[in-house]
């Protein structure tokens, strides 16, 4: 009965501090006890932490990697991973996606049947993933695309978009424990995504604008965290010409970027940023006489 009885105490828990955020769901917090020590003492109260699960991506039989990741959006970010590592290219290439959310397994079925060479599982590298072990290879890297698209935007609006970025981080502002991402236009939020892994909410985003056919191109990516040379190569194979945080970069990202002709942004809090390369999309007011 006191296992029944704590489940019960759970859920109502997670119920009720979700009820409070439409969009957040029982998928993504867990209700738990804990015991919360201030200078006052100790004492035990109730708090919800996110939830974290594997996902297997099998690619045409072939088992690639296992993400950890919220288990929220599944489909796009399986999709989303494979777009970001260049085993598809495009919308046409899906033939069937198939998500058993139980066993955490993604099984992705591409036209032509792909087969990934052992060549490309050989020659990956581990990044400075969060929440999981992303790879690519240097291959990959010289083989990017350079983004050429001459979109410009306000910084103004730039300070606007990160405005609602951040309120609209429900999960982070009730657990503290995600990364968020998003893509925009120059005035508006059109995907935005949360995970515990700040790859895995770039791949959610990535994936379910292919599986939407929204274009990438001529959009800006804003994601909560730092800005590495992988993050840089998933906006280079999305077209994506403006790469926007509220975090630092590393020196490999900012070389990256002005390598693909992307400009990058970073810490963008309050009424300013840091601008590190390709700076002429940004449009910035007349300083004062």
């Amino acid at each position: 009965m006191g296992r029944i009885s704590n489940i019960a105490t759970e859920c109502q828990l997670v119920m009720k501090m979700t009820d409070k955020r439409s969009r957040t769901s029982k998928d993504e917090v867990k209700g738990l006890r804990l015991v919360r020590i201030t200078e006052s003492g100790g004492e035990e109260v109730r708090d919800i932490v996110v939830r974290e699960c594997p996902l297997t991506v099998v690619l045409n039989g072939i088992e690639l990697v296992t993400l950890l990741c919220t288990p929220t959006k599944l489909k796009e970010l399986a999709v989303g991973f494979l777009y970001s590592e260049g085993l598809l290219k495009r919308r046409e290439d899906l033939k069937r996606v198939t998500v058993d959310r139980k066993r955490g397994v993604a099984w992705v079925e591409s036209k032509g049947d792909k087969k990934v060479t052992g060549e490309q599982l050989s020659r990956r590298y581990i990044t400075t993933g969060c929440g999981r072990g992303t790879s690519f290879s240097l291959g990959d890297l010289r083989g990017a695309p350079k983004v050429k698209s001459k979109m410009k935007v306000a910084s103004s609006a730039i300070l606007n978009l990160m405005k609602d970025f951040q309120e609209r981080s429900e999960i982070h502002r009730m657990t503290g424990g995600v990364h968020n991402a998003a893509l925009c236009d120059k005035k508006n939020i059109l995907l935005f995504s949360e995970d515990v892994g700040r790859h895995s909410a770039i791949d959610k985003i990535l994936g379910e604008s292919l599986l939407k056919g929204l274009p990438m191109k001529n959009r800006l990516l804003m994601t909560s965290g730092r800005t590495s040379s992988d993050i840089l190569l998933k906006a280079a194979r999305a077209g994506i010409p403006i790469v926007v945080s509220k975090s630092a970069p590393t020196d490999v990202g900012v070389k990256l970027a002005e390598a693909f002709g992307i400009t990058l942004i970073g810490f963008v809090r309050g009424s300013r940023m840091n601008v590190y390369s390709n700076g002429w999309r940004v449009v910035t007011p007349p300083r004062p006489s």
